[in-house]
């Protein structure tokens, strides 16, 4: 379990200190990581989403690597 927190100074504004944590809890994926975790999902399920989106990657770079081909 991940614990997010921060340090404030007296003289610190709150409004700047809530940016400062916003800011940490986002680059530390925290928000994101308790989005996929909140719903339990079938490994069937998470095999297909990582397969489509490993599918739409490959269309991707198939689509860039045509472009380069036509100039």
């Amino acid at each position: 379990m991940l614990i997010a927190y921060i340090r404030v100074d007296d003289s610190e504004p709150l409004e700047k200190a809530i940016k400062r944590f916003k800011r940490m809890v986002e680059k530390e994926g925290i928000i994101r990581e308790w989005k996929k975790r909140e719903y339990f999902e079938k490994p069937s399920t998470i095999k297909n989403r990582k397969r489509k989106s490993m599918e739409r990657k490959l269309l991707k770079k198939q689509r860039k690597l045509q472009a380069m081909k036509n100039y």
